[in-house]
């Protein structure tokens, strides 16, 4: 039986592992991108079956993106599914942040995503079908709640409009785009808890395609 390939680009211990699990349940094979993989995180992944393979990417730097996902098709074929999970929480006084950290954080949450994405959709698109998702944040949907961490408001506002205007784009060519917008705090044991948020990603991807949805707004 030929295996379907999940790429989760922005892997680490809270949400990017609960996706990852989620996946890894379902029989997919995983590709992790993250700065420094965990290799118990990765160990743990693996008791699933699946082949788990991670790549040291800092998504920040998005000039790197394309070798590493033209790497990642080289090596285990065409994607199935992308989750773009990137952002960073930089917390400080309104407009107390550099101008060049500020970008670095626009550049994780926006254009990581939109490079991750340009680099799967060729395929996508040729065999009509695949799923793109995204990782939005409810200080997109309620900015003034997030004065002090401006750059993740920034990014997840921008990643929010990158995400509505690909699922209308891309549907026709049989390209789910979607978003699980997080409107709270990722934390184990509370209503927030990333593997019932993980649920979520997993409901975008058994959606028909009459019945897609373009954002899941999870609030607990």
């Amino acid at each position: 039986m030929n295996r379907k390939l999940c790429i989760i680009a922005g892997f680490g211990p809270g949400m990017g592992f609960a996706i990852a699990k989620r996946f890894a349940r379902e029989g997919f094979d995983l590709v992790l991108l993250a700065r420094h993989p965990d290799p118990a995180l990765i160990e743990a992944l693996e008791r699933f079956g699946g082949r788990v393979t991670a790549y040291p990417t800092d998504l920040s730097r998005v000039e790197t993106i394309g070798d590493v996902m033209a790497s990642v098709r080289t090596d285990h074929g065409p994607a199935d599914v992308l989750v773009y999970n990137g952002g960073a929480w930089n917390e400080g006084p309104p407009l107390a942040m550099r101008s060049e950290d500020f970008h670095r954080d626009l550049a994780l949450c926006i254009v990581g995503a939109y490079a991750c994405a340009q680099a799967v959709a060729g395929d996508m698109r040729a065999r009509s079908g695949g799923v793109i998702l995204f990782t939005g944040g409810g200080l997109a949907l309620h900015p003034a709640y997030g004065v002090n961490v401006l750059s993740l408001v920034a990014g997840k506002s921008g990643l929010r409009g990158l995400g509505l205007a690909l699922h209308d784009a891309l549907k026709p060519d049989g390209i789910h785009v979607g978003m699980v917008t997080i409107a709270g705090v990722v934390a184990s044991d509370t209503a927030f808890d990333p593997d019932r948020i993980a649920d979520r990603y997993w409901d975008l991807v058994q959606e028909p395609k009459a019945e897609w949805t373009a954002e899941i707004v999870f609030t607990g």
